[in-house]
């Protein structure tokens, strides 16, 4: 049996580890003694047992507190044990007792909010910018959920008895504004704060050390790092794990193992990927803001990978006129990607919420990858047109 679906191998680490170890041996701690190099990928969706009584007392168990079942696995949306790897590596890097995986970004989202609004928790009060589809998934209430949005400042003074999230992205999609997460927390009080982690990733902060009870990942981006899985992962304590494997069990919305297996392999390589992507950045940040063709750079105090721009011209030119750089929505890949944020990721945020948040119409996001930074400018210096201050009427993107 693999081992990783129980925790058993958990021993085997005996001392804290740094961060870069962990990215490299966590969740693949048993391999030795099972005599494997690379983590197996397990694509059974129901599995053989003649103890049925035994099977009904882990379904039993699970029903009660949603923990990981005990022994064999029973079927693949109950759980499976390449995911399981995954989730405790990134249970790892993040400094939580747990870990859950889900189909999507937004996929483990929604499961948060189920489950608080299952509890008569059905207020949210949320900060933004957040990922667009994050601020509709609140704002249209499609999930039975009332949201608030405030300020930082605002946020003790939004809670409400049936308040049972506070959610905040930082560094928040796609202006890059920061928020003093320790802080955040303290106004939260006794109701979870949700801190949406996809762009700074673990290695450039750990939410949960600054008091997130809940840590989420858009999966599909740096974590896998490659474009070419789609996941989604929360971190946090047990108690709110065994929740949201109910909500996953009885809603569907499980991680494929193959995609567990990318995830983790992704994993390994996730401080180099990010500590160079971000040396890039942090150059291509530089030249953008020593640009006149440029009016404005927005980069992380933090460092990170995306570069936010406002440009004097037409950011739609500058789209049709990359060649190296992929126009392409999503972020964290190996190459660079670019986007316009008032026509793609935020369009289905009301124009003047879209702009109240300082997603301009003029704004660029930049998510930078591992390409040589001088054939980066070549192309962003090339599309970026002639050196003139005289800003282009805009065209009105296509709904």
């Amino acid at each position: 049996m693999d081992t990783a679906s129980t925790g058993a191998y958990d021993d085997v680490r005996t001392a804290p580890r740094a961060l870069a170890t962990e990215a490299v041996h966590a969740g693949r701690d048993d391999l030795v003694r099972q005599g494997l190099h690379a983590p197996p990928i397990d694509l059974s969706t129901t599995y053989p047992s003649h103890e049925s009584r035994a099977e009904a007392a882990r379904i039993d168990a699970f029903a009660a507190d949603g923990a990981d079942p005990d022994g064999p696995p029973v079927y693949g949306r109950l759980g499976n044990p390449t995911v399981a790897r995954f989730e405790t590596a990134l249970a790892r890097l993040e400094g939580t007792e747990s870990a859950v995986a889900f189909a999507s970004g937004m996929a483990a989202l929604g499961a948060v909010l189920l489950a608080r609004s299952a509890t008569g928790l059905r207020h949210v009060v949320a900060v933004r910018p957040l990922y667009g589809c994050s601020d509709h998934l609140l704002t249209a209430g499609l999930l039975g959920t009332e949201v608030t949005w405030t300020d930082p400042a605002g946020i003790a003074d939004a809670l409400r008895p049936d308040t049972g999230l506070v959610m905040v992205e930082s560094p928040a999609n796609p202006t890059l504004a920061e928020l003093d997460l320790r802080a955040v927390a303290h106004a939260c009080g006794s109701v979870p704060l949700l801190a949406d982690n996809t762009f700074a990733t673990p290695v450039l902060q750990r939410p949960a050390e600054q008091g997130a009870r809940l840590v989420l990942h858009s999966a599909t981006k740096y974590l896998g790092g490659h474009g070419d899985v789609l996941a989604g992962v929360v971190a946090c304590d047990g108690e709110l794990a065994g929740r949201l494997r109910q909500i996953r069990f009885a809603t569907g919305g499980v991680l494929h193992p193959l995609a567990g297996y990318l995830l983790l392999r992704g994993l390994s390589t996730l401080p180099v990927r990010v500590r160079a992507a971000s040396a890039n950045a942090a150059e291509l940040a530089r030249r953008l803001a020593a640009d006149p063709r440029v009016a404005r750079v927005r980069y992380p105090r933090l460092g990170g990978a995306m570069v936010a721009f406002e440009v004097h011209g037409d950011p739609h030119e500058v789209i049709s006129r990359v060649r190296l750089v992929t126009p392409a929505v999503s972020l964290g890949s190996v190459d660079t990607l670019i986007q316009h944020p008032a026509s793609i990721s935020h369009r289905i945020v009301d124009a003047g919420d879209r702009r109240g948040a300082g997603v301009g119409d003029r704004l660029l996001r930049l998510s930078v990858g591992l390409e040589d930074v001088d054939d980066l400018w070549a192309d962003l210096d090339r599309a970026l047109g002639e050196r003139t201050r005289t800003p282009a009427p805009l065209r009105e993107a296509v709904r």
